[in-house]
């Protein structure tokens, strides 16, 4: 927890706690690893066996280019771990920053509505000026009304009505079009990116949070709109992974090729068309998911 504690879902979110201010995170996390048929260790191995049977048959098949395909690789995983130390430290320093505002918020009288002051607003109050207090109830009022709002399409055409598109029970949420209505597509079959290799069938459990794990059965097929290293400890328990947002280096995809997992990303409208109970077969080599059932044949 020294180490990693900073680490969480919403680490980068002043106003969010994390894993190192909830004593019982984990003994939570530890609970849910037991339940996993293979943990991340066993998972680990098999694919360093992989590596290696991997790293034969290159061997066997282009002999000449495999020091050099070495050299590549080293270079790139080196840089990839820099970027991770960077930014997990970035992260706890944001982290430090919260400290700081939760300390503020408790000398103020604010609480956690200090959250809802900028920096600097925060300064002027610990120096005595308190007009800016008088925005928080309205900063309240659309911090709650925005954030129960689904998440934005990632393509956006024309103007758009976030309240309108947000109450249509139609909606698509992979882009939006003021000039079509277009809804989702009927067929069974959703595509996305390669995120890892391997086809599984198995059930969907269509969550939005990790702090929603919980629910998540042995052997599911996550579906979700996207992941980051919050939702890292619920990995040893999927059959598969399946997102909405990404591509072959995120989060999703990267832990799932570690793992050994199937892993389906960037698919832009899964979350929409699929529902937690769902049978799909998910080919993480071909980037595929189809929806299985008499009704979809």
């Amino acid at each position: 927890m020294r180490q990693y504690g900073h680490r969480g879902p919403h680490e980068m979110e002043l106003s969010s706690s994390g894993p190192d201010e909830d004593p019982s995170w984990l003994d939570r996390r530890l609970a849910e690893i037991g339940q996993a048929e293979m943990g991340a260790a066993d998972l680990l191995q098999n694919q360093r066996g992989e590596q290696v049977s991997a790293w034969q048959r290159l061997e066997t098949s282009h002999p000449r280019e495999v020091a050099g395909v070495r050299r590549r690789l080293e270079v790139v995983s080196s840089a990839a771990r820099t970027r991770e130390a960077v930014r997990s430290e970035v992260t706890r320093l944001t982290r430090l920053v919260r400290r700081y505002v939760l300390r503020c918020g408790e000398l103020t009288g604010l609480g956690e509505d200090v959250f809802f002051l900028t920096l600097n607003e925060i300064a002027a109050v610990l120096s005595g000026d308190c007009a800016s207090t008088e925005l928080i109830v309205a900063r309240h009022a659309a911090y709650e009304s925005e954030t129960a709002l689904p998440p934005y399409p990632a393509i956006i055409v024309g103007s758009f009505d976030f309240a309108r598109w947000a109450s249509d029970p139609h909606r698509r949420t992979d882009y939006y079009d003021a000039r079509s209505t277009q809804a989702h597509s009927k067929l069974a079959v959703i595509t996305g990116f390669a995120g890892a290799a391997g086809i599984v069938e198995g059930t969907v459990r269509r969550i939005d949070r990790p702090e929603d794990g919980d629910t998540l059965q042995q052997g599911e097929v996550l579906v979700t709109v996207t992941t980051n290293v919050g939702w890292t400890p619920l990995f040893p328990r999927l059959a598969a992974v399946v997102t909405d947002v990404g591509a072959p280096l995120s989060h999703a995809a990267i832990v799932a090729r570690e793992l050994g997992i199937p892993a389906v990303v960037g698919c832009g409208d899964a979350t929409a068309r699929l529902k937690t109970g769902d049978r799909v077969l998910v080919d993480g080599s071909r980037g595929v998911v189809e929806l299985l059932g008499d009704e979809h044949r």
